[in-house]
């Protein structure tokens, strides 16, 4: 009832029920927050703001979670990219999409591409210690 429906501490509300009921195994209740979330972000903050790779991160991992690998992967990828761009290639959260995505790798037989993507996460894991 404070904010607009759009405003971007919405998002940030959504996207944590959302991921409340991901944990809890309820993928169809999260799915479309998680995607609201992600449209109130774009729209508010702009297709490559930090916030934006967080809510395609989580949506990621909701698909990656159900075995929805082709939507997953995308989602992983512009993450990635916007994390790079933003917060340079060595912060924490960059690691995080890493290891996601080489995760997704993992699960679809991908070991090569998917080990790249664990050793630079461990690198970036090192730095910051």
């Amino acid at each position: 009832k404070a904010l607009d429906p759009n405003h971007p501490d919405v998002a940030t509300s959504l996207n944590n029920l959302a991921e409340l009921y991901r944990t809890q195994g309820d993928y169809a209740r999260a799915e479309p927050l998680f995607k609201r979330s992600l449209a109130i972000r774009e729209k508010a903050l702009g297709p490559d703001h930090p916030d934006v790779a967080a809510s395609l991160n989580n949506l990621a991992f909701l698909y990656y979670t159900q075995g929805a690998y082709v939507k997953a992967e995308p989602l992983f990828k512009r993450s990635l990219a916007i994390w790079e761009k933003a917060l340079g290639p060595d912060h924490p959260n960059v690691a995080t999409s890493l290891e996601n995505l080489a995760e997704l790798y993992h699960a679809t037989n991908r070991s090569a591409e998917a080990g790249k993507l664990d050793v630079r996460a461990k690198k970036i894991r090192a730095l910051k210690r």
